[in-house]
């Protein structure tokens, strides 16, 4: 599960509209048309105030607050103070969700895909490697310049996490392993407190021997990578899809992470927690009960499939 996509604007202050300086502006030419927009009254004293900052404008598009003063303007032009928007990544999605997520932005350019050639970091993304946050950039920001500052951010967050992980919990063995079981995690429960308790069930089926059998891998299997089955429900019959993602036909972790996770994932399970369940399954409520046999399980499942049914009539 995971939250529903969506992107956040927020600029850094009131104007009536953004205002374009595109390279090769001249100031005389930035003059008029800030005159024809009724931003200053005088083309000649927003000209003394450029030449004071250095004869400087910076390219960019700008909010200009009401009745700012041609003074404030070129303080802002040579500063290079452009509007800002803020792009939400939500924890748990795919490179393909977040792909699509940047191409609803209006405020950002640029393709999310790279040209044949380009060797780039940035255009060979795979899920795992996208920081989720909230990133505040310049409006106009090339949209795989956005991609590749999460991507950087999240190097930067495994580096962290790294060096203070001093021993990995059995079986895992190496960081692929624990982000694979973070996205895993990360797309069953959206409750941070419940996330340790999560990794616990699935390390002890690990080390058991016992196969995942994730719902969230299942998905990443049928969508090809999407993470999102858009509405259509889970059926017993897609458990059987052939695909090293499935682990309901495949022991183990599933090749590589299925999402774009977190930190509170990821400590889940470099700190997991201490418990003995094998079994979990949606309490009604945004949680979950937990069981340590596969007979309490059945009744808790039982328990759900009545409190689904009573939903579907409401």
């Amino acid at each position: 599960m995971c939250d529903a996509v969506y992107v956040r604007y927020s600029f850094n202050s009131s104007s009536d509209g953004g205002f374009d300086i595109v390279s090769g502006d001249t100031v005389s030419g930035v003059a008029g048309r800030l005159l024809e927009n009724n931003l200053i009254d005088s083309e000649q004293i927003f000209k003394m105030a450029v030449r004071l900052n250095g004869g400087k404008i910076q390219s960019g598009q700008y909010d200009i607050p009401v009745g700012a003063s041609s003074w404030r303007i070129a303080d802002m032009f040579a500063d290079g103070q452009v509007a800002s928007t803020t792009i939400v990544i939500p924890e748990g999605l795919t490179i393909k969700q977040i792909k699509q997520l940047l191409l609803q932005s209006s405020v950002l350019t640029g393709a999310v895909e790279c040209k044949a050639g380009n060797t780039a970091p940035v255009c060979s993304l795979k899920d795992g490697q996208i920081f989720p946050d909230t990133y505040t950039v310049a409006r106009g920001t090339n949209r795989l310049a956005v991609l590749d500052l999460a991507r950087k951010k999240m190097q930067t967050i495994e580096d962290v996490l790294r060096k203070s992980a001093r021993k990995l919990p059995r079986p895992l063995k190496n960081w692929n392993d624990v982000l694979t079981l973070a996205s895993i995690v990360q797309k069953e429960t959206p409750r941070v407190e419940e996330m340790p308790i999560v990794a616990s069930v699935y390390l002890n089926r690990l080390n058991k021997g016992m196969r995942l059998q994730a719902d969230p891998t299942v998905v990443y299997a049928l969508t090809d990578g999407l993470g999102d089955m858009q509405g259509a429900p889970l059926l017993r019959g897609h458990l059987k899809i052939e695909s090293p993602y499935n682990t309901y036909r495949n022991s183990g972790l599933p090749p590589a992470p299925i999402a774009n996770v977190g930190q509170a994932a990821i400590r889940a399970v470099l700190m997991p927690a201490d418990t003995n369940y094998l079994f979990f399954v949606a309490d009604g409520k945004g949680g979950h009960r937990f069981s340590k046999d596969y007979e309490e399980h059945k009744k808790n499942h039982n328990d759900w499939r009545k409190i689904k049914k009573l939903k579907n009539k409401n």
